[in-house]
């Protein structure tokens, strides 16, 4: 049990950017237990709009903007302290990855894909 988190790519744009349901998803990237970066999602989440209680299992698209944001968040050591049951800690090892994930993302968007983001806990 824990923190499972996951970004994908779809071919189409969905209606809203917030509480949808993607077809044919594809797997971009995965995180486990990294709370803080949760957290900066779930801060987006609810800015665009999301209005589930739990931030678990809900899909939020993320746009070039939001990469350069959460670009930002990671180099400045800026991603929230964020807590819950069985989220684990981030522990500032995740930087490299996370902006890996960046740079995935922003060739995913180039080559007109969707981006999106989803966990389970």
């Amino acid at each position: 049990m824990g923190l499972d988190m996951y970004a994908y790519t779809i071919v189409q744009q969905p209606l809203q950017s917030v509480d949808f349901d993607p077809d044919e998803p594809r797997e971009l990237h995965y995180w486990r237990k990294h709370p803080k970066l949760h957290g900066w999602m779930e801060v987006l989440y609810r800015t665009k709009g999301g209005a589930e209680q739990d931030f678990n299992c809900v899909n939020l698209q993320l746009t070039r903007e939001d990469l350069d944001r959460l670009e930002i968040a990671i180099r400045s050591g800026a991603l929230p302290d964020t807590t819950g049951f069985f989220f684990g800690e981030s522990d500032g090892s995740e930087t490299a990855d996370d902006l890996r994930f960046v740079a995935n993302a922003r060739e995913a968007l180039a080559a007109g894909l969707t981006v999106f983001y989803s966990s389970w806990w």
